[in-house]
C-alpha cells in the first residue's frame, strides 16, 4: 500500500506514536535540569545532614563546658585553650594532606572514617584526662577535615544536574550554620541531667552509629550512570599529585579557594574581637552579648540558605560570580563600619550585614567550586576547609595585631584589608567564569 492510499487514522496513530518519544525526550530533559524543593532534597539529604550537625558539637562541648573540663583534667584554661587550636592545625595538615583522597575512595566510606575517628575522639574526651583531650582535640580536627568535605560532595553527587548539587552542598552547609547557631544550649540542657562528659559519651555513640550507617551504605552497588561513581572513576585515574594540578589547571578555582580563605580570615578576626567591643564601646556584658552573637548567627545562617536557594537555577538571575563580588562588598563596608559605629542602633544591623554577607560569600564559593571542579569536587571542598582552617588563625592574629598597633580602628582596617584582598580575587574568578555560566 503506497503512503498516499494509506487510512487517516493510521497517519493519525503513526503521528501520535512519533511524538511520544520525541515527548518523552524532552520529559526527561525537563526533570534532569528541574532542581528538587529543599524539602524534597532534606528528605533524601538527611542522614548527610544529621551527620554534618555531629560533626561540629564535640568542639561545642569542649568550648561550653571548657571551666569543668580543666577542673577534672586539673589543668589550665589557657592550656586547654591551646589544645583548641591543635585541632584546627591538625584539620590543616590532614584536609590539604588527603584532599585528593576524598576523590578517590566512596563518599559513604570516607564519611564512615571521619565519624569513627569523632567517635573516637569523644570517648577520648569524656575521660577527662589532659594527655586524652590532647588526642581528643586533634582527633576532631583531623576527623573533621575529612568528614565535612566528603558529607558536601556526597549531597551534591546525588544529583545529576550542576544547579541541584550546588544547592544540595548548600543545603549541608546551611545545617552546619544553623548547628553552630543553636549547638551551645542544645548541649546545655542534657548536662544537667548527665553532664559534660555525657555529652562526649552521646556524641560517640551517635558519630559510631552514623559511621556504621555510611558504611554500610558504602557496600551498595552504585546504579549506573550516577554522577558518583562516574566522577570517582575519573579522579582514581589521576594521580595523587597530578589531582592538585588538574585542580589549579580548573578556570577560577585557586581564586576562588583565596576568596575563601580570606574572607574566613576576615569573619572569624572579628567574630575572636566581637564581644570585646560591644563590652567596651557599648558596656554589654555577657548575657546581653548573648542577643548579639544569635542576631549574628541567625543572619549567618538565613544568608547561606535563602544565597543557595538564590543561585540552584541552571541560569540564576544573579549569577555566583557577580553576587560573591556584591556580597564581600556589602561585607566590606558593614564590617568597617561595625567598629567605628558609636551608637548600639548602628551597630546592630551592620552586625547582621557581616553575617549575611560572609554567609551569601561561602555559599557562592561552596556553589562555584562543585560546578566547576567535576570529579575533582572533593579534593576541592577538602582544600577549602583546610585554607579555611588556616584563615581562622590568620584572622585572629592580623586582627590582634590592628588592635595592638591602632586599637579597634587598627582591627578595622587590618580586617578590611582581607575582606579587600578577597574581593580582588572574587573579580578574577568572574574573569575566568566559562561563557556558559
Amino acid at each position: 500500500m503506497s503512503n498516499e492510499t494509506k487510512h487517516p487514522a493510521a497517519d493519525a496513530t503513526a503521528g501520535s506514536a512519533s511524538r511520544q518519544p520525541a515527548e518523552a525526550a524532552t520529559n526527561a530533559v525537563a526533570s534532569a535540569h528541574d532542581v528538587p524543593g529543599d524539602w524534597r532534597m532534606t528528605r533524601v539529604l538527611w542522614p548527610l545532614m544529621l551527620a554534618s550537625a555531629v560533626g561540629l558539637v564535640p568542639f561545642t562541648i569542649y568550648s561550653t563546658f571548657l571551666v569543668p573540663i580543666a577542673d577534672t583534667a586539673d589543668a589550665g584554661i589557657a592550656a586547654l585553650g591551646q589544645l583548641r587550636g591543635l585541632g584546627g592545625l591538625a584539620a590543616l595538615a590532614v584536609g590539604t594532606a588527603l584532599a585528593p583522597l576524598i576523590d578517590r575512595v566512596r563518599r559513604e566510606w570516607a564519611a564512615a572514617g571521619g565519624l569513627a575517628v569523632l567517635a573516637l575522639s569523644a570517648a577520648f574526651g569524656a575521660t577527662g584526662d589532659f594527655l586524652l583531650l590532647t588526642a581528643f582535640c586533634l582527633l576532631v580536627g583531623a576527623g573533621t577535615a575529612v568528614l565535612n568535605p566528603a558529607l558536601t560532595a556526597a549531597a551534591a553527587d546525588r544529583f545529576d544536574n550542576d544547579a541541584a548539587a550546588g544547592r544540595a552542598a548548600t543545603l549541608v552547609t546551611a545545617t552546619q550554620s544553623l548547628t553552630a547557631l543553636l549547638a551551645a544550649p542544645l548541649v546545655a540542657l542534657p548536662a544537667v541531667l548527665w553532664g559534660w562528659q555525657g555529652d562526649l559519651w552521646a556524641v560517640a555513640a551517635i558519630a559510631g552509629v552514623l559511621a556504621l550507617y555510611f558504611a554500610l551504605r558504602g557496600r551498595r552497588p552504585q546504579r549506573a550512570g550516577h554522577t558518583t561513581g562516574r566522577d570517582e572513576g575519573k579522579a582514581t585515574r589521576t594521580g595523587y599529585l597530578a589531582s592538585f594540578k588538574s585542580l589549579g589547571a580548573l578556570p577560577g578555582v585557586v581564586p576562588l579557594l583565596g576568596v575563601a580563605m580570606l574572607r574566613t580570615a576576615a569573619f572569624m578576626g572579628y567574630l575572636a574581637y566581637l564581644a570585646a567591643f560591644y563590652d567596651e564601646r557599648f558596656g554589654l556584658d555577657p548575657g546581653l552579648f548573648a542577643v548579639v552573637w544569635t542576631l549574628s548567627g541567625t543572619s549567618f545562617f538565613l544568608g547561606n540558605l535563602l544565597a543557595g536557594r538564590l543561585l540552584s537555577t541552571e541560569r540564576p538571575r544573579v549569577s555566583s560570580e557577580r553576587l560573591m563580588t556584591l556580597a564581600l562588598l556589602v561585607a566590606l563596608a558593614a564590617l568597617v563600619g561595625v567598629f567605628f559605629a558609636h551608637s548600639l542602633f548602628l551597630a546592630l544591623p551592620l552586625t547582621a550585614l557581616v553575617g549575611a554577607g560572609h554567609a551569601t560569600v561561602a555559599a557562592c564559593v561552596t556553589t562555584l567550586l562543585v560546578r566547576r571542579c567535576g570529579p575533582l569536587r572533593g579534593t576541592a571542598l577538602s582544600l577549602n576547609a583546610a585554607g579555611m582552617s588556616f584563615g581562622v588563625f590568620l584572622g585572629a592574629g592580623l586582627g590582634g595585631v590592628g588592635l595592638a598597633l591602632g586599637g579597634y580602628p587598627g582591627t578595622a582596617a587590618a580586617l578590611g584589608a582581607l575582606t579587600l584582598a578577597a574581593l580582588v580575587l572574587a573579580r578574577a574568578v568572574a574573569r575566568s567564569a566559562p561563557a556558559g555560566e
